[in-house]
């Protein structure tokens, strides 16, 4: 689906995503990233979402597809995902991880867990998305990723719908 919008094999920003709180997000063009998350983007519970070490959520578009192929009715910003990538294997995320996004340096910090809110897109979302396995940090989980990442900005700056992201050193 959303291949055909990019033209190469190179991780990129699919959407960038804010809402006033709650899913979906809707799509942006471009996002002021700081520590405390995107510019005009809000949450719903603050006192679970946000903060400087869930600044921002990152979820790949093929796992996406992969919960649409399961019969759930997600798409881009469904999920309440900041950045929804492309070509970015959620398989080989680990916390730790620094990733490049434009203008932008984010740090891989927590593993997301699913909430109640997802059950708008299907009954089971969340163990179709995250585990046993996924809660105690197992990559090997078939889930692995599935839920998405938080992140903590290093680098504050822009980010733009269509950018490259690179793993950093």
């Amino acid at each position: 689906m959303w291949r055909e919008r990019c033209n190469t094999n190179k991780p990129r920003v699919v959407q960038i995503s804010i809402s006033q709180g709650g899913v979906p997000k809707r799509a942006v063009p471009l996002a002021e990233v700081t520590p405390g998350g995107i510019v005009g983007d809000r949450w719903r519970h603050p006192q679970i979402h946000g903060g400087p070490r869930k600044a921002v959520l990152l979820i790949t578009a093929e796992g996406i597809e992969e919960l649409s192929a399961q019969g759930f009715r997600v798409y881009a910003g469904a999920l309440g995902e900041n950045i929804t990538t492309l070509n970015l294997d959620r398989r080989s995320l680990r916390l730790g991880q620094r990733y490049r996004i434009g203008g932008v340096v984010i740090e891989l910090s927590e593993i997301r867990a699913p909430c109640g809110t997802l059950n708008v897109y299907g009954k089971g979302i969340q163990a179709a998305m995250y585990d046993a396995q996924t809660r105690a940090g197992d990559p090997a989980s078939p889930c692995w990723g599935l839920s998405g990442f938080y992140a903590s900005v290093v680098c504050p700056g822009v980010t733009h719908a269509g950018d490259v992201i690179s793993l950093v050193d």
